[in-house]
């Protein structure tokens, strides 16, 4: 699914125009990536929770030639789904 789907579906379930659609969107997802930013976690009931973690400077080997490296410290978005999520997925609910 893309974004232009989702604009598309929030258009249809809600009535709004297409621009208020695609609007409402790219507010949510803003608001989002600055939460993120700012070093947040983003936690949706029934959905599940977004968190920055922070990887250390770790060892690691190159998987064609085998040479060890270093591998740079850098952050990672982790998405850990709500055991309702889970549930609706695996069809409990």
């Amino acid at each position: 699914m893309t974004k232009a789907d989702i604009v598309e579906v929030v258009h249809n379930r809600t009535g709004f125009s297409k621009k208020e659609s695609s609007e409402a969107v790219e507010s949510i997802l803003d608001i989002l990536k600055e939460v993120l930013e700012e070093g947040e976690k983003i936690k949706l009931s029934g959905f599940g929770n977004f968190v920055i973690r922070n990887k250390e400077v770790r060892k690691g080997r190159n998987p064609k030639t085998g040479q060890e490296m270093e591998i740079t410290a850098r952050s990672v978005l982790t998405f850990k789904p709500s055991q309702k999520l889970k549930d609706h997925i695996n069809g409990a609910e």
